[in-house]
């Protein structure tokens, strides 16, 4: 393995775990059993994924061919729930730093989720086809996010708030184009996850939202 899988896997991991604490700590705050919260964090990240292998024709999923994907999903959410369970009134007086919290885990899991997606429609033969690339990029990136906000009753952030789904458009065209170009890999990774973490930040930060009818 060389130094750009490494990196690669390294920041996939990142993102999966970012993604599954994230779902984990918005079923804690709807009061979800254990098992509910290992779930939701679970589907919020490898839902996106999920989508993307169906898309792609890629079956079963590759949650279901590698393992390390899912075994992090479940460590970090029930590291949520038990973090919760055992420090119920820290966690319950913190429930707005948490939110804070919680929405830093969800951005520094939709860049990679994102360049997952483009890598992805590249590594099917699909490299010509800009348009598709880019947009299971999105879709491998807000997915779970989605799966995550119907799951906890509320409306998908994607639809409402912080320029969400733009922030992994821009993402996605960013490494697309990157790649066009024949930049390194593993920096295009990096560069394009951070791009989507710093828009995600600061649109929070400065309450960036589109207009609403």
């Amino acid at each position: 393995m060389d130094m750009g899988e490494i990196i690669y896997n390294t920041v996939v991991l990142i993102g999966t775990a970012a993604f599954a604490v994230s779902g984990a700590m918005s079923a804690v705050s709807r009061k979800l059993d254990m098992f509910g919260v290992v779930f939701v964090g679970a589907v919020t990240a490898l839902g996106g994924g999920v989508v993307r292998d169906v898309l792609l024709g890629s079956l079963p999923p590759v949650m279901f061919r590698n393992y390390s994907y899912l075994i992090t999903a479940v460590f970090f959410s029930l590291a949520v729930f038990f973090s919760a369970y055992f420090f119920k009134e820290k966690y319950s007086a913190s429930a707005a730093a948490i939110d804070k919290i919680n929405n830093v885990f969800d951005a520094a899991g939709l860049g990679p989720f994102t360049v997952m997606g483009v890598d992805a429609a590249i590594a099917s033969g699909f490299g010509s086809n800009c348009f598709f690339c880019i947009f299971l990029g999105m879709t491998t990136g807000i997915g779970g996010g989605i799966f995550r906000d119907m799951l906890t009753a509320s409306t998908p952030s994607v639809l409402k708030k912080h320029v969400y789904a733009v922030a992994s458009i821009a993402g996605a065209c960013l490494y697309y184009f990157l790649y066009v170009f024949s930049f390194s890999s593993a920096l295009s990774l990096i560069f394009s996850s951070l791009l989507v973490f710093l828009i995600r930040i600061l649109a929070t930060h400065y309450k960036w939202n589109f207009p609403t009818a």
